[in-house]
């Protein structure tokens, strides 16, 4: 586990440390569960400097986990400068101890009110304050409109060539590209995702200010839709949840 924060949220030196921890994924958390955190404990890799008997809280987190979960601990020994910093926590046993592992059974079954629905989404825009305001835009929409039902994770890539080779090794369940990039244009993406890498049920939006020459040049080279810039975030909200049966 890995302490992504690091936030020292002491009032006092009588209140415990707390560590914000985000796993990958919910098979990271499950398997930290199986083999360290159900037996009492766990390392949290982090360059803090926590003294033995640090008293600290967890709270630990990973995309699609709509609240995070906390546990109290005391640091029982720690590891220096040998390229893997942290500290080795001990769980206290009581109430909070047994509601991980009632957590993690929830997480295990996929239960709605404790692990949203999480999609994977590539965006190619060789603008990265474009590229920024989708992925906020549909990260709010999450929170605001789909009640935390749904959660988006974002690969991002600023030329076509890069897309196809992220596209080559991993799985998405949209791709939101640019007609116009550096290196290799969005028409010959989207027509090599659709050929060459047999992406042919992949949802695909294509954006540009170019006009019905693009909107054509997209849509003939097997884009879902195309959406004029500069775009209206609701707009793009809408298409991406309605392409994946989001709401």
């Amino acid at each position: 586990m890995t302490d992504d924060d690091g936030s020292d949220k002491r009032r006092d030196t009588r209140e415990p440390v707390t560590l914000f921890v985000e796993y990958e994924g919910a098979d990271d958390l499950i398997g930290d569960f199986t083999e360290n955190l159900s037996s009492g404990g766990t390392f949290v890799a982090t360059n803090r400097e926590l003294p033995i008997g640090t008293q600290v809280q967890l709270n630990l987190g990973f995309p699609g986990l709509i609240e995070p979960i906390a546990v109290e601990g005391t640091v029982r020994w720690s590891r220096g400068d040998d390229g893997s910093r942290g500290a080795g926590i001990e769980f206290h046993p009581g109430p909070a101890r047994d509601q991980l592992a009632a957590i993690v059974d929830r997480i295990r079954a996929k239960d709605p009110r404790t692990v949203s629905r999480i999609f994977h989404i590539l965006v190619v825009e060789d603008n990265k304050h474009v590229a920024q305001l989708i992925q906020d835009g549909l990260r709010g929409s999450s929170r605001r409109d789909m009640g935390g039902r749904v959660s988006f994770v974002f690969r991002s890539a600023e030329d076509g060539r890069q897309a196809i080779e992220i596209l080559r090794t991993e799985k998405f369940d949209a791709l939101i590209i640019d007609v116009y990039l550096p290196v290799l244009d969005g028409p010959k993406v989207i027509h090599t995702a659709r050929t060459e890498l047999g992406l042919v049920d992949l949802p695909i939006i294509a954006v540009s200010a170019g006009g019905d020459s693009a909107r054509r040049s997209a849509l003939e080279a097997g884009a879902n839709i195309f959406l004029d810039k500069p775009m209206r975030l609701r707009q793009v909200i809408e298409t991406i949840s309605a392409l994946l049966g989001a709401v």
